[in-house]
Formats: structure tokens, sequence, C-alpha cells
């Protein structure tokens, strides 16, 4: 599989979100991946404004060491570290062999849908 995709969604209903990944998991041809927020709260408490520069930053570039990301936005090594751990937590950065960390993804749709109470 050379081109892998994400799309982020916002559900609630975690267990019904994950049934439709399981679903996914087993159609004969790759679907994409997801990773999934219960809540708008959740999303934005998890992937602030620097951490989505980060994500952006190293999506297409391959191998980067963590300081050359942190040179490639403009912050500090020890902050960048911090974030790149809860990325890679979140899956949206993958760690290598060689101690650098990678974006797997060439493309991410975020699919959040929000309703008025």
């Amino acid at each position: 599989m050379s081109e892998r995709f994400l799309t982020i969604t916002l559900q609630p209903d975690w267990r019904g979100a994950l049934r439709a990944a399981g679903k996914a998991a087993t159609a004969a041809t790759y679907q994409g991946e997801v990773l999934n927020f219960e809540s708008a709260g959740h999303f934005f408490g998890q992937l602030s404004e620097k951490r989505w520069e980060i994500v952006r930053a190293a999506q297409g570039k391959g191998e980067l060491s963590v300081r050359e990301l942190a040179r490639g936005v403009g912050r500090d090594v020890k902050r960048v570290h911090e974030d790149v751990g809860i990325l890679a937590e979140l899956g949206l950065l993958e760690r290598t062999e060689g101690g650098g960390v990678l974006c797997p993804y060439t493309s991410m749709h975020i699919d959040m849908y929000l309703k008025a109470a």
C-alpha cells in the first residue's frame, strides 16, 4: 500500500465508530483509516493549532528527526518532542526504527458534524 489516508470523525457513540471501522477493515480494498473523537472538546483539546502545524510540516516529508521538525515549525525542541509523543499516541505521526518520526498519510479529512441540541 503506497498511499494512506485518514478520516477524523466526531462520534459520541464510540462503539458505533468502532463497529464502522471494523467493517471497513474487513473490506477487500483499502478503505483508509479512522480516528474518532467522542466530543468537539476532546478533539480540540488534543489537536491544537501548534500540533496541527507539526502534522502539516511532517506530511509528505518522509522520516524527520524531532530537531528537524522543531526547526521547521520554529519551536523549541522540548515542546515539539512532547507534542510528537501525543500525536504518535493518536496515530497522526509514527515513530520510525531510526528514531525519527513521519506522517504516514498522504491526505486527511476531518468529518465533523455539529448539531444544535
